[in-house]
């Protein structure tokens, strides 16, 4: 029943009243045929009726006047879904009709009429639009000196084609409503791409200086340390010259970081022989059958390493560990194992949130990373697809 109220009582969509998704050919053809229709009405006003001369041609005038602006009222009101000026316009045109075929002006009379029916059927909710419709179409039929049958038939005709003018309009409303939800949903898409790139581009960033700036703060700070124990030059000096290298390092590594997000990566095993070469007691196993990555999962690997190998310098000085990248059928997985040794001066610097960071990045990719105690020392596993 409330589809039914609906149908009888919703007004025609705004993207059906307008003219958006008019074709150029189309428009053009539309203002033909309105140029037509007016002249017509102005040459019959001009050589018909029982005034002649000026007054024919100034009640004619007047007629095609209160015509065009009546129906110009009718077009913006319906188009705003206001029902009262609407209606209030529609009778105003079928009184404009009866005012001029009084005058003598019976074929515009006859015309306004059955362009008033043609149009509330188009623009009108069905409730209001069947009494405007039916009067106008009554006072056609009334003043119409053609047989019943054929009137009856024009009649018929002419709200057959109202009522098609209406669905064609709600055919192109709809496809208009899905042309601009379409638009927004590629929009959002490409947002939402572009939110993701961006994350993706801080979590780069993120990780590279945190390690980067992590290491160097392991070195400067046992610097600082050494300083205050007044120990010797070239102990300080050590530290010094190891944060410097780590520095260098961070720069190496954001410049590797900005070639990953342009897709120019070098191979993840040969990346984790050149990590352990700079790390003392470190080796690494690949095994499986190696393949290029994407490129987020060989960061995801290219980070844990990182990470680990700086927490086994903070925690587990001295320690042996062991680098296991391990090729599966769906997934890769990266295992560093540390044999366990003595924290080091900065064994509780830092945020601790790099493996926490790790763990969301290997969340997001669809993965997972572990990171506990092991038989002898320290065990951070990564899975990622891959």
């Amino acid at each position: 029943m409330t589809g039914t109220e609906n149908a009888w009582t919703r007004w025609p969509s705004r993207e059906a009243l307008g003219r958006d998704g008019i074709s150029r050919p189309r428009r053009l053809l539309a203002w033909a045929v309105r140029l037509v229709a007016l002249g017509a009405l102005l040459w019959t006003a001009a050589t018909s009726g029982q005034v002649h001369g000026w007054s024919a041609a100034a009640t004619g005038a007047t007629v095609v006047t209160v015509t065009t602006l009546a129906a110009w009222g009718f077009f913006r009101t319906t188009l705003a879904h206001r029902l009262v000026p609407s209606l209030v316009l529609a009778l105003a045109l079928v009184a404009v009709a009866v005012a001029a075929h009084l005058a003598g002006f019976r074929v515009p009379a006859l015309v306004i009429w059955c362009a008033c029916g043609v149009g509330a059927l188009e623009r009108l909710p069905l409730a209001a639009a069947l009494p405007v419709t039916w009067v106008s179409f009554q006072a056609y039929a009334t003043v119409n000196d053609d047989p019943w049958l054929t009137t009856v038939a024009t009649t018929l005709g002419l709200a057959l084609g109202g009522y098609a003018l209406r669905l064609d309009a709600e055919a192109r409303g709809n496809a208009q409503r899905l042309l601009a939800q379409e638009r927004a949903a590629r929009a959002a898409e490409a947002e939402s791409a572009a939110l993701a790139e961006r994350a993706r581009i801080a979590r780069e960033i993120h990780d590279v200086l945190a390690h980067s700036l992590s290491a160097q703060l392991v070195h400067l700070e046992a610097a600082r340390l050494l300083i205050e124990r007044d120990a010797d030059r070239e102990q300080i000096l050590e530290r010094v010259v190891a944060a410097r290298g780590m520095a260098r390092d961070g720069l190496a590594e954001t410049r590797q970081a900005l070639s990953a997000l342009r897709g120019e990566l070098t191979p993840v095993e040969d990346f984790l022989r050149d990590l352990v070469s700079r790390t003392d007691g470190a080796e690494v196993t690949v095994t499986g059958e190696r393949r290029a990555l994407p490129a987020e999962a060989s960061q995801a690997v290219r980070r844990v390493a990182q990470e680990a190998l700086t927490n086994v310098g903070k925690h587990a000085r001295g320690a042996k560990v062991q680098i296991r990248l391990d090729y599966g059928a769906h997934e890769v997985a990266l295992q560093v194992r540390d044999s366990g040794g003595t924290p080091g001066d900065l064994a509780h610097a830092g945020s601790g949130y790099g493996l926490l960071g790790m763990r969301e990045r290997a969340e997001l990719l669809g993965g997972s990373l572990e990171a506990g105690p092991g038989e002898k020392g320290f065990v951070v596993t990564l899975k990622v697809p891959g």
